[in-house]
């Protein structure tokens, strides 16, 4: 023994104090060498504070087992819509927690921690599908799809990213990360906990249990409620069968979509049978994003859009141009507008991920593809949305693309659209519209002015000095900043409402601009704005208008049935969005030639 240890030993044998447990030395290391904190010396660390303080250890176990509870109970009852987060669904007793409790209470211990574990982190994935449900209905109206759906946070990401920048991006993103996995382990801790909770007394916990699962059968019985809300509950199965039947149903769509796509009204139809009634004119479709019916008849938002396209209806038909509109349900909400695109030109039902891509890589004919296979058009496509390589150029049949850098604009952003609408149409204009041609043109343009989250929205300039786009930049400054509309729907409502107006304006004045006798503008709605702005329940519906001086062309479509001007009737025609290509083609005179599975 070194003096040092035969020092302190003399001392606490002469004063009879104990050594202080900061400077005791751990069985087996030398004494006045530093000595690591090992997992052992940590535990025995707790343990001493333990003894030293039972109250306050007794206050944070329990306080630790309540937490843990409710973390369980509450992942067990957890609705998977935000209107459902209300207090009554969280007064219900879940079939889950007393089966788990049996199951539990029967397992020897090892096998018990294994399982409570497996349960536990099942638990959390099933609260993370539970927490993208809430996201995806409230954005794009339906639940999250296991299968499809992963490739759409890669898409959240990068809109994040462009409305409020990468630091933000990848803040959120990285927060996500640790939430997900956070709360896997924290379950996994806390459902652990509760079942070394009931083992503790298994006579007590075996009646509790039996008691439980009386009430349960009981208040199932009885149809029992409170609040509205039925007491017995079985929430987390229900969910879990939810998520197994969609991955059943997309495998078995993916299959039957396939056949579909490969049967086509017009799949052998010769190009000279192909829109012979409107050889020789300038034919436009354009997109306006999040235009939907909402815009026309929520009363926060209607006056400003209905005046607008009053005034706009005049204003063309003051120039000579006359127009009439209907409506269509869209094949997708609140986002993923090309599945609104592809569904329009293809004549199939696109709602998901999986059909695009299968309808991306077929050969069915689009609607702009038709144009070209004619012969007798030169074909264009203006995406100021698109910021990398976009393949589907090729199944939409586009002879030149312009994408968002292509288009010479030196201005700002203004969140997520790459520029002002009135800038991609002058643009059009100055690049293609506006040069001689041999052919008459058609043409695909994606308006993006009105895209999420509505701020800041452009105003409208003089078209002669709109330039490289520089004049927008005061604009921009000066407008609403993304964050302030995040959680607020009224501003959301007032400033989409805005965009809308901005859009429309735009279009339609660059038509009473440049437009000439040949001229045709189809111009329609994507989707609906997101549910915080469209409302709750709302439809699918988009408006669609087609323009057009010479007379005969809209006299191709008097069986349609829609209103006249650029403002449907409420009680106009309704179609699915799917089926806008083949009564496009079959007015204008296309001949069906089917081609077959």
């Amino acid at each position: 023994m070194s003096a040092e240890a035969t020092a302190a030993t003399e001392t606490t044998e002469a004063t009879g104090d104990a050594v202080p447990e900061e400077h005791a030395v751990p069985d087996g290391a030398v004494p006045g060498e530093k000595t690591p904190g090992t997992l052992k010396a940590r535990l025995a660390h707790w343990r001493s504070w333990r003894t030293r303080h039972p109250a306050a250890a007794r206050a944070l176990s329990w306080t630790t087992t309540g937490l843990a509870a409710v973390l369980v109970y509450g992942a067990l009852v957890l609705p998977n819509t935000v209107n459902a987060l209300q207090y009554n669904r969280f007064t219900r007793l879940p079939a889950e927690a007393i089966v788990g409790a049996v199951l539990v209470l029967a397992l020897p211990r090892r096998p018990r921690v294994v399982v409570a574990a497996a349960c536990g982190t099942l638990l959390g994935a099933l609260t993370v599908l539970n927490l993208l449900d809430m996201g995806f209905i409230e954005y794009l109206g339906r639940g999250f799809n296991l299968v499809l759906d992963w490739g759409l946070l890669d898409d959240a990401q990068a809109y994040v990213e462009d409305s409020m920048g990468r630091a933000t991006a990848l803040g959120a993103a990285v927060g996500a990360v640790v939430l997900v996995v956070l709360l896997l382990v924290v379950m996994a801790l806390a459902t652990v906990r509760l079942s070394n909770l009931l083992v503790r007394d298994t006579r007590t916990a075996t009646r509790a249990t039996l008691v439980a699962g009386t009430v349960w059968i009981t208040c199932s019985s009885l149809g029992l409620q409170v609040n509205g809300m039925p007491i017995a509950s079985d929430r987390a199965g229900w969910a879990l069968k939810v998520q197994a039947r969609r991955v059943q149903e997309t495998l078995r769509d993916e299959a039957a979509f396939a056949k579909e796509a490969k049967a086509d009204t017009f799949g052998n139809t010769p190009g000279s049978e192909l829109l012979p009634d409107l050889r020789g004119k300038d034919v436009i479709f354009t997109f306006i994003e999040s235009y939907g019916r909402s815009a026309l008849e929520d009363p926060e938002i209607a006056p400003g859009v209905d005046q607008t396209l009053d005034a706009s209806t005049e204003a063309l038909e003051k120039a000579g141009y006359r127009a009439k509109s209907g409506w269509m349900t869209s094949a997708t909400y609140g986002g993923s507008s090309w599945l609104g695109h592809s569904t329009t030109m293809s004549g199939l039902w696109i709602d998901n991920q999986q059909r695009y891509r299968t309808v991306m890589s077929s050969d069915h004919l689009s609607l702009t593809k038709a144009f070209g296979k004619t012969g007798a058009w030169d074909t264009v496509g203006i995406m100021p949305g698109v910021q990398k390589g976009w393949p589907e150029q090729e199944y939409y049949g586009l002879d030149k693309v312009y994408n968002a850098f292509q288009l010479g604009y030196k201005g700002p952003k203004f969140s997520w659209s790459t520029m002002p609408d009135q800038y991609t149409l002058e643009a059009f204009q100055r690049l293609v519209h506006g040069k001689k041609r041999d052919k008459p043109l058609m043409s695909e343009i994606i308006l993006t002015s009105s895209h999420q989250p509505w701020a800041p929205v452009p105003k409208l300039v003089d078209w002669d000095e709109l330039g490289d786009g520089s004049v927008f930049g005061p604009i921009q400054k000066a407008g609403v900043d993304p964050s302030e509309l995040l959680t607020d729907s009224d501003r959301s409502k007032e400033e989409y409402g805005k965009s809308i107006q901005y859009s429309v304006t735009s279009l339609t004045q660059w038509l009473e601009r440049y437009g000439t006798d040949d001229t045709v503008l189809v111009f329609l709605g994507d989707h609906q704005p997101i549910a915080r702005v469209s409302g709750a329940g709302a439809s699918r519906d988009v408006p669609v208008s087609i323009v057009a001086k010479d007379p005969k062309v809209l006299d191709k479509i008097a069986a349609w049935n829609w209103t006249d001007g650029l403002k449907p009737a409420k009680d106009a025609p309704v179609w699915k969005m799917s089926s806008f290509r083949d009564r496009f083609l079959t007015a204008y005179g296309s001949t069906p030639r089917p081609s077959k599975d």
